[in-house]
């Protein structure tokens, strides 16, 4: 039997790009969803279509009981679980500067999905994965998705860089804890071109920032959730001497953008 993953939030974007890289590389996969049922299986159909096995599962993260009853599911199916992808995350769009635009309640929501979830989640897998670790020293791995807002300072709004934060302290923590049956290392992307990020900045903004991204980082480019799904997937799948690692994905962009390039008449 292949190897299985949990890849939270994959019904669109980096996540459903993980989803359907990993079963290109025999995985198979749980794909996870909390509103987007008609997106989950369109990417279960993807992943089917690469020749393994899929169940699509509906959870909040966020929810302790949730998150458990994912790793069972899972269990149920195939009973093991290799890799665990905490890409799942939420935010509320905020105006740099606005103290008066989040609330106690948005600090709230995006802490428990983005911090507290991929804890609860990594919870749920842990015994498992130490399990086939104890038996045949095969060792499991955790990604967790963070943002080079961490590195910035400047995200989509005060608590999401702050949940991110905290995460990137949880991998650290994680990679000591679950260690040495679980490596755990995290991803910082920077700008993608997806959905989550049209539909919340709104399709000017996007394509600013977009062009912003292709002309002026480092490695010219606005990232793609290919991209980042390849970075995702060496961690998870290849980086077999490596944990506690937490390593920016943004084409260089955390270096500071270069100017802006000179028009030419």
């Amino acid at each position: 039997m292949g190897k299985v993953a949990i890849v939270t939030g994959s019904a669109t974007g980096m996540g459903a790009a993980c989803a359907i890289d990993l079963a290109a590389r025999g995985w198979n996969v749980t794909i996870n969803y909390s509103r987007s049922k008609t997106e989950a299986y369109e990417t279960y159909t993807e992943v089917r279509a690469q020749g393994v096995e899929a169940i699509v599962v509906q959870a909040d993260v966020g929810q302790d009981a949730d998150c458990r009853q994912m790793a069972a599911e899972t269990l149920s199916k195939w009973g093991r679980i290799d890799g665990l992808i905490n890409n799942a995350a939420t935010t509320k769009f905020q105006k740099a500067g606005d103290l008066e635009d989040v609330t106690p309640e948005d600090f709230d929501r995006i802490f428990r999905v983005n911090a507290t979830g991929a804890f609860l989640m990594s919870r749920a897998v842990f015994p498992a994965m130490r399990r086939r670790w104890e038996e045949s020293k095969e060792r499991g791995a955790i990604v967790n998705v963070s943002s080079n807002a961490t590195l910035t300072g400047n995200g989509s709004s005060l608590p999401y860089v702050l949940s991110k934060g905290a995460l990137e302290t949880l991998t650290l923590m994680l990679a000591r804890w679950l260690s040495p049956a679980v490596r755990v290392n995290a991803i910082c992307p920077g700008f993608i071109q997806t959905r989550w990020m049209l539909n919340g900045i709104g399709e000017f903004e996007y394509n600013r920032m977009k062009e912003d991204k292709e002309q002026r980082t480092p490695l010219r480019q606005a990232g793609t959730p290919e991209q980042m799904s390849e970075a995702a997937l060496f961690f998870l799948t290849e980086a077999s001497n490596i944990t506690g690692q937490i390593v920016a994905v943004d084409a260089g962009s955390h270096l500071g953008l270069l100017p802006k390039p000179c028009s030419q008449s």
